[in-house]
């Protein structure tokens, strides 16, 4: 299960955080919260979460009612956007608008000179697969970490190419999605989700 971080000062200006260390608001804290109060119910058995102050703290409520202490990784933050952190989307689109299209159409681009996504899925991808592989059978991991750091998490254990990451949408502040393994590999189960997974009943389960 990944999840991303309460709500931030810098999400209701629509500023691009990246790496930035923002902490959560009182609306953040109290998403976390009830989150983890819902996630709770799955009784997860392993918590992980990167190491800037939005995640952590939302990982916090998790451990309050369960617990479980997170394990802390640099490699789960957030994409490092250089010139673009700090700015709005507004101000991003009048000074970088070609870079910004391109990434928008999927296209590899080191948005404000930082990473490529696929940098950013090669570094959290391995943590998620190691930290999921100490999990007992039928064990639920919890990931803690940023929208951007999800997506191109999910796109890379999906195995889907990278300039189809951006089809799987973002996710709402503390909002989750849940992978599980099927098969033939990993199955995106639940997207973008605010309430607890319920189980898939229909001829494509």
């Amino acid at each position: 299960m990944l999840w991303r971080h309460g709500q931030t000062a810098w999400n209701l200006e629509h500023r691009f955080q990246g790496s930035t260390d923002i902490p959560l608001t009182e609306t953040g804290i109290a998403q976390a919260g009830r989150a983890a109060r819902l996630l709770a119910a799955l009784k997860p058995h392993r918590l992980i979460a990167s190491d800037l102050q939005r995640a952590a703290r939302t990982a916090a409520e998790l451990t309050a009612v369960t617990g479980l202490e997170p394990i802390f990784y640099e490699g789960l933050r957030e994409t490092y956007a250089g010139v673009w952190q700090g700015l709005t989307s507004t101000e991003i689109r009048a000074l970088y608008g070609e870079e910004y299209a391109a990434w928008k159409r999927g296209e590899p681009v080191r948005r404000g000179g930082g990473e490529l996504e696929t940098e950013v899925a090669d570094r959290a991808a391995p943590i998620v697969l190691r930290e999921a592989e100490k999990l007992p059978d039928g064990g639920t991991l919890v990931v803690v970490s940023h929208g951007g750091a999800i997506r191109v998490t999910i796109g890379q254990l999906l195995g889907l190419e990278p300039r189809h990451w951006e089809s799987l949408g973002g996710l709402s502040n503390c909002c989750w999605s849940v992978l599980g393994e099927g098969a033939s590999g990993w199955r995106l189960l639940e997207h973008n989700a605010g309430t607890l997974p319920e189980p898939v009943l229909g001829d494509d389960d």
